[in-house]
């Protein structure tokens, strides 16, 4: 039985956010300049869902009271370098069309749209979803880069998981309320031990975690570090320290030369 709630954690909870990506223009696209047809395998997945994914930020805003609204983040899958990101639009029945502006860090907002409900819409990525990866992003403004807050993580899991439930079969998602005795799936516990794992874009040297004159050090493995969610000993304004690996240093001179020294 032990293993089997494993599996199913892992199955379950470790999945990616299924939805698209975006353009690197900061303008609106036109809807002539949204050409998606031509691709074979654009990323589509269901307006609905990420309606559940906004419907669970909203109910669940206390965790990150000073985050005003819920923002998705495309990037390049396996650390590709992509220079051109994918643009995308809400595409649905009778010709619905609404294209999403994103910055030029690939950050955007999906909005709420009755239109778009009545239409089917759905999100859909010019690009294949193999290169690409999205995501929604909760973030306290004012943090440094390599500082994480416990509450803008819980918020962001409950998110993830509104939009993969309503993504999946609902056998699925009852099996997996069974597997897990809750529908928290953010708050399950195992054996007392809770963890999600997180991604930073850069390797991680390691994590800890600090509440007041309390810490601890977290498990980190690459570019992810692993988070006590369901920890409620942790309060939501917690923060998580990373310690991130120096940079590599630029190479200077020619193949086959010895490094310079300044005289």
């Amino acid at each position: 039985m032990r293993r089997l709630h494993a599996i199913a954690i892992a199955a379950l909870l470790g999945c990616g956010l299924p939805v698209a990506g975006m353009a690197a223009d900061s303008k609106p696209d036109s809807p002539e300049e949204i050409k998606v047809n031509a691709l074979r395998n654009p990323e589509v997945r269901k307006y609905e869902a990420i309606v559940a994914g906004l419907d669970a930020f909203d109910q669940h805003h206390a965790m990150a009271p000073k985050v005003e609204t819920l923002r998705f983040r495309v990037s390049p899958r396996n650390g590709a370098d992509k220079a051109t990101l994918p643009t995308a639009r809400l595409g649905g029945e009778d010709g619905f069309n609404l294209p999403l502006a994103v910055d030029l860090d690939g950050m955007f907002t999906v909005p709420r749209s009755e239109a778009a409900l009545a239409a089917r819409s759905e999100l859909v990525l010019n690009q294949k979803r193999r290169d690409f990866r999205v995501k929604p992003i909760v973030r306290t403004p004012g943090l440094p880069d390599n500082v994480r807050r416990l509450g803008d993580l819980r918020l962001e899991c409950r998110v993830e998981v509104a939009i993969i439930k309503e993504e999946i079969p609902l056998w699925v998602v009852l099996a997996a309320n069974t597997l897990l005795r809750t529908r928290d799936w953010c708050g399950f516990t195992f054996e007392g031990q809770s963890g999600f794992t997180f991604r930073h874009e850069r390797t991680l040297h390691g994590a800890v975690l600090v509440d007041g004159n309390r810490s601890a050090l977290l498990e980190t493995e690459g570019k992810g570090f692993r988070v006590p969610l369901g920890n409620t000993s942790w309060s939501d304004d917690a923060l998580i320290e990373l310690q991130l690996e120096p940079s590599p240093e630029p190479v200077t001179g020619t193949a086959g030369e010895t490094p310079r020294t300044a005289p």
